[in-house]
């Protein structure tokens, strides 16, 4: 271990003035085991540094190489593994923890000592030292012989110098000089000490003879002090004339920086007057525009609008800090206040005067308009107006209170005019819908031929007969009129109902015509004049404004308002499409009184006038809404169209209660009651009138609400009825109501078609039922003693032993009902089921073809019964299958 300490120490650390100071074999913990070796080392050189380095063997030969080199301060922890038990393991936690494991327990030992006492040298005790023994360390402490031993090498670092070349060759020459200095030390420092004494004492002349040389250079010193003071001096001199010149260059540019702010300031001022004069100078020519403007005619407008836009330019200028103390700035502001207070006014004059022109302008046309179903036209007046709009907008940003009396002027004045002509326009259409109505009834009596009426009527409405729609004509309703109207001949009875049904279609179809012409002249009117409106007096629809316009709470009936307009501090804040709104409902205030006058007038003509009204009126209002939801024409149609439902809600009431209150004679057949040809008549009427319509979920709910009390109702009535058999009653008005389904298609009412259809048959099978066991009753009651007897328990062939039902008994019986006695009943039958039907449903036939069916089935069971309970009898029915449909056939045609 030696040998290779001083290898290394030569080879690796000398080169790099280091001193090896222990060495240590290891090899890494659970790896192959590939030895290296741990040195530590001091370099020579101050400050020591102090190393721990891995020295292992090259490879390619028998030397070795420095592979890895960590400082002594960067350790932080020596882990010996274990303090009591010998262990050649120890770890090193430098930057990460390095597991070793040395050849021997002493080379471990030696080494964690030497590092230790490094630690206690140069790092002062910085490493944490854990797992080593006690001992180990109390060895370390240096003390007596131990500190020169343990020490020496420490100490050593610290004396020993090596020598460099001149050393070495002075010490050698010196030495061959002297030769006998090995051998005799005492002489050889004795004669060291003499040539010592000489060198001094030749030091101490050298001094002595250079005092000459000394005197020499401080009397030079002084001369050269000499010259510096006459330096210094004439330095003064110059110092002393140029203050006075540097305080003459100090006031040439203070008056240099004078003249540059003076000259600042010069064009500050130049750009300030400039600026005043430019924006606040208003041209003659617009001047005298704003006093003496005309403006009347189009170019003085134009030249007015252009002086009020340069004036208000001029007044809304953003003047500078300061530009408002100067006085003729004021004044200027002063002369500008007076020439916009002097325009408004004269403006607001004009445009009064223009308003109050319109109303007579627009009373003296009323006249023409007066016999015609047509709303004057404002066009003119709005395309005259609109000249002034800029002028508006100007007033409104200039002067708001006299702008804001504008408005309330225009709607005051307009708002009579508008009333007049509303008032007068719907005064026209009330006399057409009267007149047309009394015309009605002036020809209601006269003949007209069936084929034009059922043509002219079939073709607006799909349906034929009479539709009475009033209340009044519902209070007339009964079964005697229908009676008394089937005891008339069927020529004049068609005749009559034809004239009357075709006078209703046509007041219906002129009131239709009359209505829609009054909202086709209502709508355009009223968006024209808001389209004005927006226009004139700019109120956009996306922007707000302050005013005193009329609250949005403020109640607009009668024509007067809550609030009204007032100069001064606004004190609402509306928007300008509420604005809008009110200002229309300000004007058009009579609208909807007179539209609700319109429907009340309509409704009492004819009830049935409602559905016409809800279509309309449903159409004209969902396109207002699409156009602006929230608008005054919007608004008042949807207000007029809740009256509109009501009064067809109401006469849906009134239908269902005049079939509540319906009575019938108690002298005459029923047929089909009126309720149900009305329900057919209004439901033809209002799909014609419904198809397509905005509103076709109302005639739907109505629709359900009537065919539900026209089946309740038809119930009571053939309950009630002593003449005609209840299910003759409930099989002809189910028929007819499942016919007149089948034929309108109406889909909400599948449920009650299948209802109608279902009891119509079902009351046809009873009806037929009972009125087959008359004719042949005697043998009808013999075969149900013959029933009764098989369902207690008899055998069928033991029947014939019973004594009521022997075969003698059935033979009496049979023969009670022979072939001529047998058509004979069936003639009374038809007979009679003739006088319990009705000719207008033309259900003999069917019925009779029903009756003959179930004939022949009760025949044919009679048969079997014979067969079975009477086997190898020979008894046989006195008639055939073909008896019978020779005998119903003969019969049908008979009569």
């Amino acid at each position: 271990m030696t040998a290779i300490k001083h290898a290394l120490q030569r080879d690796i650390f000398t080169p790099n003035d280091e001193r090896l100071l222990s060495i240590v074999n290891v090899c890494k913990a659970g790896k192959k085991k590939r030895n290296c070796f741990l040195c530590a080392t001091v370099t020579t050189e101050r400050p020591v540094q102090v190393n721990v380095v891995k020295v292992k063997k090259s490879d390619k030969g028998d030397f070795y190489k420095r592979q890895t080199a960590w400082a002594l301060r960067d350790l932080a922890v020596v882990d010996a593994k274990d303090a009591v038990k010998e262990s050649p393991e120890f770890d090193l936690h430098f930057d990460k923890v390095y597991k070793w494991v040395a050849s021997s327990t002493v080379e471990k030992n030696t080494f964690i000592s030497c590092i230790w006492k490094l630690n206690q040298r140069y790092l002062r005790k910085k490493i944490d030292f854990t797992n080593v023994s006690s001992q180990l360390l109390e060895e370390s402490v240096p003390s007596g012989e131990n500190q020169s031993v343990a020490g020496g090498d420490e100490e050593a670092v610290d004396e020993y110098q090596e020598l460099n070349a001149r050393e070495e060759q002075d010490i050698e020459i010196m030495m061959e000089g002297c030769e006998y200095a090995i051998s005799n030390a005492e002489a050889f420092a004795e004669k060291l000490s003499r040539e010592l004494q000489v060198l001094d004492g030749a030091n101490i002349q050298s001094i002595m003879a250079s005092e000459k040389q000394v005197n020499i250079l401080m009397k030079l010193l002084d001369e050269a002090l000499k010259e510096v003071d006459q330096i210094e001096l004439k330095l003064s001199s110059y110092e002393e004339m140029l203050q006075s010149v540097k305080e003459q260059m100090d006031q040439i540019s203070e008056s240099n920086h004078l003249i540059h702010l003076s000259n600042t300031n010069n064009v500050k001022l130049l750009s300030e007057i400039e600026f005043l004069v430019n924006h606040m100078d208003l041209a003659k020519g617009h001047i005298k525009a704003l006093q003496e403007g005309d403006l009347t005619s189009s170019r003085g407008i134009e030249a007015c609008t252009n002086a009020a836009d340069a004036l208000l330019q001029c007044m809304n200028v953003a003047l500078r800090p300061g530009h408002d103390m100067l006085h003729a700035v004021k004044q200027q502001q002063q002369r500008f206040s007076d020439l916009r207070e002097q325009f408004a006014r004269r403006l607001a004059s004009h445009l009064n005067s223009v308003f109050v022109q319109q109303g007579h302008d627009q009373s003296s046309t009323l006249a023409q308009h007066s016999v015609e179903l047509t709303l004057p036209n404002h066009h003119p007046f709005h395309r005259d107006l609109l000249r002034y709009a800029k002028l508006m907008e100007w007033l409104k940003n200039t002067d708001y209170g006299k702008y804001e009396g504008l408005t309330k002027n225009y709607m005051d004045y307009l708002s009579r005019l508008y009333e007049r002509e509303i008032k007068d326009f719907f005064e026209v259409a009330k006399i057409k819908m009267t007149g047309t109505t009394r015309e009605g009834k002036k020809f209601a009596t006269l003949p007209r031929k069936e084929s034009a009426v059922k043509q002219e009527t079939e073709s607006l409405h799909g349906s034929s007969g009479k539709l009475t729609g009033s209340t009044s004509s519902l209070n007339k309703l009964s079964v005697q009129s229908s009676g008394n109207r089937r005891s008339q001949s069927s020529s004049l009875l068609d005749m009559g109902n034809m004239s009357a049904s075709d006078l209703d279609v046509a007041d219906r179809t002129k009131f239709d015509k009359i209505f829609e012409q009054v909202l086709s002249e209502l709508e355009p009117l009223c968006l024209a004049e808001q389209d004005f409106i927006s226009k004139f007096f700019k109120l956009q629809q996306h922007q707000s404004i302050s005013g005193t316009a009329m609250n949005e709470g403020e109640e607009m009936d009668g024509g007067t308002s809550s609030r009204s307009y007032t100069s001064g501090v606004p004190q609402t804040i509306l928007s300008e499409k509420d604005m809008i709104r009110q200002m229309m409902t300000k004007i058009f205030r009579c609208i909807e009184p007179e539209l609700n006058n319109l429907i009340a007038l309509g409704d009492k003509i004819d009830s049935f006038n409602s559905l016409y009204m809800l279509v309309k009126m449903s159409h004209h209002v969902w396109t207002a809404q699409n156009v602006d939801p929230a608008s005054f024409l919007s608004t008042t149609l949807g207000n007029v169209l809740v009256t509109v439902k009501r009064n067809f809600d109401k006469c849906i009431s009134n239908q269902m209660k005049q079939m509540d209150e319906v009575k019938i004679s108690k002298k005459s057949k029923v047929g089909i009651l009126p309720f149900v040809a009305e329900f057919e008549e209004f439901a033809a009427l209002a799909e014609s009138i419904f198809k397509n319509a905005e509103r076709r979920g109302d005639l739907d709910k109505a629709y359900i609400k009537l065919i539900r009390a026209v089946f309740v109702s038809v119930e009571k009535v053939a309950n009630e009825s002593q003449k005609t058999p209840r299910d003759v009653v409930m099989m002809e008005n189910f028929h007819h109501i499942f016919a007149t389904l089948s034929r309108l298609k109406i889909s909400c009412l599948e449920a009650e078609k299948k209802e109608a259809k279902q009891k119509y048959t079902d009351h046809l099978q009873s009806y037929v039922i009972y009125s087959l066991g008359q004719p042949l009753e005697k043998l009808n009651h013999f075969f149900e003693g013959v029933e009764a007897r098989v369902a207690q328990g008899i055998r069928e062939e033991e029947v014939s032993y019973q004594l009521a039902f022997n075969k003698q008994e059935l033979r009496k019986v049979i023969k009670e009902y022979p072939g001529k006695e047998v058509k004979k009943g069936l003639d009374n039958l038809y007979k009679k089921v003739d006088k319990h039907l009705c000719e207008e449903e033309n259900l003999l036939q069917v019925v009779w073809h029903s009756m003959q069916d179930e004939f022949i089935r009760q025949y044919k069971h009679f048969e079997g019964l014979i067969a079975r309970c009477y086997p190898g009898s020979g008894i046989t029915m006195e008639f055939t299958i073909q008896d019978i449909l020779d005998y119903c056939s003969s019969i049908a045609q008979s009569h």
